[in-house]
């Protein structure tokens, strides 16, 4: 008896899950940053996507971002909310790491990068959307920073499909 009165204390003491409303993939109260020191001209190039929320639905996509005339480019098909996304155009950035993608439910906020460019998790402020891009071969320890970090920025990893 006095195990069970001791377990339910500790289970009083745990810190309540996040709430997350229905359509959304990050608790709207939890703060959320971009990478503010990112060389966005690192971006150009193929992406795969190796994760994305609420994605079990459809297959995983892609994009290939462009350095054009006016700055960054993108053409993308992408599994978001379990429906595939297809847009291209210009990939407009009025502050580092933080785009306005042609189609999309929300702002492109770049919330990691690794330090070679091979990874990036891409997250909303509206929660919205948030998804993994890879290139090169996608080791556990980047899948690993990737989740903590979509973690730290309030998204609910229960509703992560990785691919």
């Amino acid at each position: 008896m006095y195990r069970l009165i001791v377990l339910l204390l500790l289970a009083a003491c745990a810190p309540a899950p996040k709430t997350v409303a229905v359509g959304r993939y990050r608790a709207p109260d939890a703060p959320i940053y971009s990478n503010a020191v990112m060389d966005q001209g690192r971006l150009v190039g193929q992406w795969t996507q190796v994760a994305a929320f609420g994605g079990a639905a459809c297959k995983p996509g892609g994009a290939e971002i462009s350095k054009g005339a006016g700055g960054l480019q993108i053409r993308y098909r992408l599994c978001e909310s379990g429906v595939q996304m297809a847009g291209a155009g210009p990939m407009s950035s009025e502050v580092v790491g933080r785009f306005d993608v042609p189609g999309q439910p929300g702002p492109w906020w770049i919330l990691w990068a690794d330090g070679d460019y091979r990874t990036l998790v891409v997250g909303s402020p509206n929660g919205r959307l948030g998804f993994i891009l890879n290139r090169g071969p996608f080791p556990a320890d980047r899948l690993k920073a990737a989740k903590d970090v979509l973690e730290w920025n309030g998204y609910d990893l229960r509703q992560l499909t990785v691919y």
